[in-house]
């Protein structure tokens, strides 16, 4: 190779790494200058709409804030009964419910929740229902607030509500409230559960819910400190999503004081039943 190919070859080598391989404040430096590549903060984001100059603003506005609600700004609700359900007790059959609705965003929401028992061809037992408000505190918990109600022969009680409810790591539902009666009596209950997939369809849900109080309620058959506990394993088969019947076992027990209350209202102080029931949502 003559000395004219090699200082050919030389110069040639030179360019292609200039062209792709220098680095980035070279390329920052060689660019022109009305396309330097900026440096530091970035700009603001720009608050003029193109489509402004053409069309309506107002109607421009309108259709931006109806994609913003399309795309996670928007309004939602949901009606879910997770359980409507037989239970058989020796003697003393009955029936059970829990549900509840609410509507809003990601952020905040408004819900309604309910839930009772009472004996079959007898009186309601027991039910509550709570308007709550919900504000989100993260991904995966909300604070709320609100009212319950309680419906109970002889011994109503209105409360106010305090509590937390979300998706704890391992994907475990949990819930805690605080309860205040007008009557100035305490309490807070406790509830836990898991959902755990044996198949797409086919799921064991075991779940658990502890009752405390911070003095005896004789006309609610409660006892201050660890007052109840209901336990339940339920095997439920998704049909489809939205609906879903299911069979189980559930327990549940009273402590201490409260067992001798209950007995003296002519109530259960422990109980075990078969229980078969449906769960859906729209």
């Amino acid at each position: 190779m003559n000395l004219a190919a090699l200082m050919m070859l030389a110069a040639t080598t030179q360019d292609h790494a200039h062209m792709h391989h220098a680095p980035a404040e070279q390329a920052a430096a060689d660019a022109p200058a009305d396309q330097a590549i900026p440096q530091g903060t970035p700009p603001p984001i720009p608050r003029d709409h193109a489509a402004d100059t053409v069309w309506d603003p107002d109607a421009m506005a309108q259709a931006r804030a109806g994609m913003i609600r399309e795309h996670g700004g928007g309004r939602y609700s949901q009606l879910m009964l997770d359980r409507l359900e037989y239970r058989a007790v020796r003697g003393r059959d009955g029936y059970a419910w829990e549900g509840e609705g609410w509507i809003g965003g990601d952020i905040d929401r408004f819900a309604i929740a309910t839930e009772g028992e009472g004996e079959i061809g007898g009186p309601l037992e027991e039910a509550e229902v709570q308007a709550l408000y919900r504000h989100a505190i993260g991904p995966w918990f909300n604070l709320e607030t609100g009212v319950r109600q309680d419906f109970r022969d002889g011994a109503d009680r209105t409360h106010a509500v305090f509590g937390i409810d979300g998706l704890a790591p391992y994907w475990f539902d949990v819930s805690a409230q605080a309860f205040v009666s007008t009557r100035g009596e305490v309490q807070a209950r406790l509830e836990a559960s898991y959902d755990q997939r044996i198949t797409q369809r086919l799921i064991l849900q075991p779940a658990i819910e502890v009752t405390l109080a911070a003095q005896d309620i004789p006309a609610l058959a409660v006892g201050a400190g660890l007052s109840q506990a209901e336990v339940g394993v339920r095997l439920r088969y998704e049909i489809r999503r939205e609906f879903a019947p299911y069979i189980g076992i559930h327990a549940e027990r009273r402590f201490g004081d409260a067992a001798r209350f209950a007995r003296a209202l002519d109530e259960r102080a422990s109980g075990t039943s078969v229980v078969a029931g449906v769960r859906f949502w729209f």
